[in-house]
């Protein structure tokens, strides 16, 4: 486990650390966005992930996550502009 990436994470407040896994199990929120809203990639994330979830939980993730083009900006459609949808963020 990247001990680093953890440690960042922690040091998060904890609606930004409830929003990070929020946004990993999205579909088509894409790691890109998680890197530019709080800066982990998406390694980063994975082992946030790792970290947080149960090992069945995380499982379960990682096979949803790996086969979502939508996870990831470079195989998503260039009509797509956005990494989310502009009302579902509940930042004001």
């Amino acid at each position: 486990m990247a001990k680093a990436s953890v440690e960042r994470f922690k040091r998060l407040p904890e609606e930004d650390r409830s929003r990070v896994i929020e946004m990993a199990w999205e579909d088509r929120t894409p790691f890109e966005a998680i890197e530019g809203l709080y800066g982990l990639g998406e390694h980063d994330v994975v082992d946030v992930m790792r970290h947080a979830l149960k090992p069945g939980s995380f499982k379960l993730w990682r096979r949803r996550v790996s086969a979502r083009a939508t996870k990831h900006r470079a195989l998503r459609s260039p009509a797509i502009q956005r990494g989310y949808c502009p009302t579902q963020y509940k930042r004001f």
